[in-house]
C-alpha cells in the first residue's frame, strides 16, 4: 500500500503489518501555488516534519520506503529550489534510516524533469511515477531521458479525464469498466512486469472510490461497494489466480443522445449489453446525474452530483426510454450491472439539454 501523507500512518502501518503487506510511507510536501520553495521558513518547517516522522516510524517492520512528495513539481515548481529541498530530505532520510530507500513521486516524466532530478537531487534512490495515458510509452521515454536508477509506477489505472476526448461543452468521455480493465492489464504487462529488475513494482489506483469528473472514473470499487473488473485483472496479475467469482463484463453500450445536445422534452433511449463470466444472474440499474459543476485538480473537493429524480427510478431492463431532464444543462446517463455476488460493471455517457 502507498499513502500520500502521514496523518494516519501509525494505524496504517499496524494494519499493514496485520495483513502481511508493506507500506510506502508518503511524506506530503508542499506544491502548486500555495507553497514557495524559496521561503526558507516554510522549507525548514517541512524538513522538521519529515525528520520527526522518519524518526518515529523508521523501525516499524511494515515500512517499505519513504516517498518524498507527490507531484510537487507541477505548476512551475519543476525548478532548482524544489529539487534541492528534496535532495536535503533524501540525505536526511539516509542519515536517520539507512535501512529503507528514498523515492520521490512525480506526475509522469519529460526530459527536463529527469535532468533536473538527476542534477539537483542525486540522493534519491528510486523515481516514483504517476502515469495513466503515458504508461504504454513510459519505459521507452525513461531510457531516452537517461534515467538509469530503478523506478516504481506509483499510480496507474484508466486514462484520465484530462487525456480523453471531450464533448463541445467540456465533458470527458469515460471508458466502461471493461475497457478500463483492458488498460490495467496491458499497461501492467507492457510497462511494469516486462521491466522486471528496473521497474520495482506498481500501485494500482484507486483501491476504493472517489469523485473525480464522475463518481466512477477512478474507483476500482463502486461507491456502493461492489468490485469492478479491474480488481479481477489485478488479482490475476498479482497472484496468478483470478477471484473465485468475477465481475460482469460490458460488450456494448448505446445512448441515443451520446455526446449530443437534446432539446427540453426530447425522448432518449439507452441500452446495455453485458455478460457474466460465472453465469450469475445480472440486474441493471439506470440513473441520470448532472455533470459535476466544479471540476478540480485531482477531484479535490469535488461534490458528487446528485441523481435527477423522476426519470429512471426502478427501471431494471437492459433497454430504457425516458424524457431528458426539464432543466437545461449538462448531464450523464449511468448504467450499473450487478451480479448479486458483490461485483458490478458500469458505463456512462454525457449529454446536454438546451
Amino acid at each position: 500500500m502507498r499513502t500520500w501523507g502521514t496523518e494516519n500512518v501509525g494505524n496504517e502501518l499496524e494494519e499493514c503489518q496485520r495483513r502481511g503487506i508493506t507500506l510506502t510511507v508518503g511524506m506530503w510536501l508542499g506544491h502548486r501555488s500555495y507553497f514557495n520553495y524559496d521561503d526558507p521558513v516554510k522549507v525548514k518547517e517541512q524538513y522538521e516534519k519529515v525528520q520527526s516522522d522518519v524518526t518515529k516510524f523508521k523501525d516499524h517492520p511494515a515500512v517499505l520506503m519513504w516517498a518524498l512528495g507527490n507531484e510537487m513539481e507541477v505548476d512551475n515548481n519543476d525548478r532548482e529550489a524544489t529539487w534541492r529541498a528534496i535532495e536535503d530530505l533524501a540525505k536526511l532520510c539516509k542519515q536517520l534510516d539507512p535501512n529503507h530507500p528514498t523515492m520521490t513521486v512525480v506526475a509522469d516524466v519529460n526530459k527536463q524533469k529527469v535532468e533536473n532530478l538527476k542534477k539537483w537531487a542525486p540522493s534519491i534512490d528510486i523515481l516514483g511515477i504517476n502515469s495513466y495515458g503515458g504508461l504504454p510509452t513510459l519505459p521507452k521515454r525513461l531510457k531516452e531521458y537517461g534515467w538509469d536508477k530503478p523506478y516504481v509506477v506509483t499510480e496507474f489505472g484508466p486514462v484520465g479525464p484530462w487525456e480523453r476526448p471531450k464533448t463541445p461543452w467540456g465533458a470527458a468521455l469515460e471508458p466502461t469498466s471493461s475497457e478500463k480493465a483492458v488498460s490495467y492489464r496491458s499497461n501492467y504487462e507492457n510497462s511494469i512486469k516486462s521491466q522486471s529488475g528496473w521497474c520495482l513494482g506498481s500501485y494500482a489506483f484507486l483501491w476504493g472510490d472517489k469523485q473525480e469528473e464522475t463518481p466512477t472514473w477512478f474507483g476500482m470499487f463502486l461507491p456502493s461497494g461492489e468490485r469492478t473488473e479491474a480488481i479481477d485483472v489485478m488479482a490475476l496479475l498479482w497472484t496468478g489466480k483470478a477471484p473465485a467469482n468475477r465481475a460482469p463484463q460490458i460488450q456494448g453500450f448505446e445512448f441515443s443522445h451520446a455526446q449530443q445536445e437534446a432539446s427540453v422534452g426530447a425522448k432518449a433511449s439507452a441500452s446495455i449489453k453485458a455478460t457474466d463470466p460465472d453465469g450469475d444472474k445480472l440486474t441493471v440499474k439506470w440513473e441520470v446525474r448532472k455533470e459535476a459543476s466544479s471540476k478540480r485538480y485531482a477531484g479535490e473537493g469535488e461534490v458528487k452530483p446528485g441523481v435527477v429524480n423522476g426519470l429512471l427510478e426502478g427501471v431494471t431492463s437492459p433497454t430504457v426510454q425516458f424524457n431528458v431532464p426539464r432543466d437545461p444543462g449538462a448531464y450523464r446517463v449511468y448504467v450499473y450491472v450487478k451480479d448479486g455476488k458483490g461485483n458490478a460493471a458500469t458505463a456512462n455517457m454525457p449529454f446536454a439539454v438546451k
